[in-house]
């Protein structure tokens, strides 16, 4: 997903300023495709300059309100049906669970207790938008509740993966396995110790 869609569909929703823009990202958005202003007028510039989105009116203190064009309407629609989403993506703290084998077994433990407490800050943060949230028929507020419902399944998951994955690294088999790299290391080392004084 780029910016570009993200503004798109929100403007597909009801012409906006970008002050309302900001709003609405941070209100809906802000969780699957953070924005600063200075990005999101940015885009709106780009869009305008492209065709995608036009100047529907004008208001007090140099206030632009902005409504998708057709163009624009066509390049959603594409964006939504033709293009595969993205791969996969880079998770470096997916990389640093390959890696806790370096660090002590409680060092391991508390970096992933670590992860199950921001995810159970997440999904207590997602169930207080949903008691809070008026959610009317809207697109947007029909579609967010789906995506919503999904931060909540995904952080449950994460955190009970996390509190499962905390207790795994302090079993007998990682401590073993761990030792055993840690083991090499020093063995390594000592080598290389024995050589220089050699």
């Amino acid at each position: 997903m780029s910016l570009r869609h993200a503004v798109l569909g929100l403007l597909a929703e009801s012409p906006a300023s970008g002050y309302d823009l900001m709003k609405l990202f941070n209100a809906s958005l802000s969780n699957v495709w953070p924005a600063t202003q200075s990005q999101v007028y940015g885009e709106l510039t780009k869009l305008t300059t492209a065709g995608l989105v036009e100047v529907a009116a004008h208001g007090p203190r140099g206030r632009k309100e902005y409504a998708i064009t057709e163009d624009g309407l066509a390049e959603l629609r594409h964006w939504l049906t033709d293009v595969p989403p993205g791969g996969p993506t880079r998770d470096d703290s997916m990389l640093r669970v390959f890696f806790l084998g370096i660090v002590t077994p409680l060092e391991a433990q508390a970096y992933l207790l670590q992860k199950a407490e921001f995810a159970a800050r997440a999904h207590a943060t997602y169930e207080e938008i949903v008691e809070n949230t008026n959610w009317d028929e809207e697109m947007i507020s029909v579609h967010g509740r789906v995506v919503l419902e999904y931060g909540l399944r995904m952080t449950t998951a994460l955190e009970e993966w996390a509190r499962w994955a905390a207790d795994e690294v302090t079993s007998a088999k990682a401590i073993r396995a761990s030792e055993l790299a840690r083991g090499r290391h020093e063995e390594k080392r000592r080598g290389e110790a024995a050589e220089e004084a050699g």
